[in-house]
């Protein structure tokens, strides 16, 4: 199939990559010269494990293409997927300004039919808005149909997530629509669901804003585990092994991260009082959220007694690992709240320090955890890469200036830091009391 993705962000080029990967003709549009410039040279403007590896091999083996003109996908392109960014207004809607840009682009250019495909994240009835939009430019209802085929991409593991999915949500309109869809999902062998293209938009946001709502309902247990003296690690075990509950998003931590959580439930929290419903749970999982964060610097602020004047390591910035994604990483608001305090920060990540230097002045960013460490007061452990369950803890504690480990993930056994002869605090490990 000739495949247009229009928007080369995390989802557009993931989804493009893939598509050309199985052996569709794509065409990844952005409106970024410099974007398209570095993925034209076979790089990935983005850290995505595999990813510009698979650019590469499908941009020289000529199914993966890359262009500045939504025009030329239109001409080209049967199927086009909306990928572009939905950014939060600031008052919590989403901006779908971009979508609105693209479709009357598309009505524009449109001379034959179009199947064009929601990819981005958006309010229920979005749908309706692209096809009144396009309708609005006096193009023929027969030329075109308007689905909706939400992504559930993981940062860290997108690629993965996207051929190897759990299920395949397909909103259509049309029977043509549909048959369309079948046969480009027909090789992934998964269940494919099918509905209008209301549910397939309302699912989306329904299955982010239930995750978050396990995230923060796991934080706030922690703290209650903190002051009760219970582990929260064997609280989830107890919990997850509940077939009705199940162990995912369980994790106690400092807070979701990342673009889509807190913008999604922003979205879905303003699009729900628009339509008239007040869903007060979910104001409670963004303000857990927001708390655990600087639940987690008066952690730090209660061990070390006064923060003015001390140096801390930080291991992890990204908001998750094997992403360099800073956007609302957890990492940002605890380093500018311990900034206030007049705290030196010293910090490490594998692959977010560049993007976090747009974002984070006054940090010095070092090149390894154990430059992190040197001369610290404490050490705070903010995202948990895989690399840093292999660090030499015994040479981290004689860098220090003082062994104090602020676990923000729990990635350490409590017991086994101790041995050490390190001060260890965790997320709700109540039992570091005992």
């Amino acid at each position: 199939m000739n495949i247009a993705i229009i928007g080369s962000g995390y989802v557009g080029l993931v989804t493009g990559a893939c598509f050309a990967h199985l052996g569709h003709q794509v065409l990844c549009v952005d409106n970024d010269p410099k974007k398209i410039e570095c993925l034209r040279k076979g790089r990935s403007p983005i850290y995505e494990p595999g990813l510009e590896e698979m650019i590469r091999e499908n941009v020289r083996e000529g199914r993966l293409r890359f262009s500045l003109s939504t025009a030329q996908a239109v001409r080209e392109c049967e199927l086009l997927f909306i990928c572009v960014n939905t950014p939060p207004k600031e008052n919590g809607e989403a901006d779908l300004s971009y979508i609105e840009n693209v479709s009357r682009e598309v009505a524009k250019n449109l001379k034959s039919y179009r199947l064009i495909i929601e990819k981005s994240t958006v309010p229920v009835q979005t749908g309706e808005w692209i096809q009144k939009t396009i309708r609005a430019n006096k193009v023929k209802a027969a030329l075109f149909d308007v689905a909706s085929n939400p992504e559930f991409l993981r940062e860290g593991s997108a690629i993965h997530d996207l051929l190897k999915p759990d299920r395949v949500i397909l909103g259509v309109s049309s029977a043509k629509a549909e048959k369309i869809l079948r046969k480009l999902y027909e090789p992934f062998k998964v269940p494919l669901v099918v509905t209008n293209l209301a549910s397939a938009e309302l699912i989306k946001h329904a299955s982010n804003s239930f995750l978050a709502t396990k995230i923060s309902f796991i934080n706030m247990l922690a703290r209650i585990c903190d002051v009760a003296g219970a582990d929260i690690e064997q609280v989830a075990k107890g919990m997850g092994l509940d077939p009705r509950i199940g162990p995912s998003f369980l994790k106690a931590g400092i807070g979701f991260g990342g673009f889509c959580f807190p913008k999604d439930l922003s979205a879905f929290l303003s699009m729900s009082e628009r339509l008239g419903q007040r869903f007060g749970l979910l104001k409670e999982v963004l303000d857990i959220n927001e708390t655990q964060k600087l639940y987690f610097v008066r952690k730090v602020e209660s061990a070390v007694w006064n923060l003015r004047g001390k140096t801390l390591g930080i291991l992890g910035l990204a908001f998750k690992p094997d992403t360099d994604d800073m956007r609302f990483a957890p990492s940002l608001d605890i380093i500018q709240a311990l900034q206030k305090e007049d705290v030196k920060i010293q910090a490490y990540d594998p692959q977010a320090m560049e993007r976090a230097k747009a974002v984070l002045s006054g940090v010095r960013y070092v090149k390894d955890p154990y430059a992190a460490a040197r001369g610290a007061d404490a050490l705070l452990i903010l995202t948990e890469w895989s690399e840093f369950l292999a660090l030499d803890f015994k040479r981290i504690k004689k860098l220090m200036r003082h062994p104090l480990i602020f676990d923000g993930r729990n990635m350490y056994n409590p017991r086994d830091l101790k041995r050490l002869g390190f001060e260890y605090h965790g997320m709700g490990r109540g039992m570091e009391k005992v």
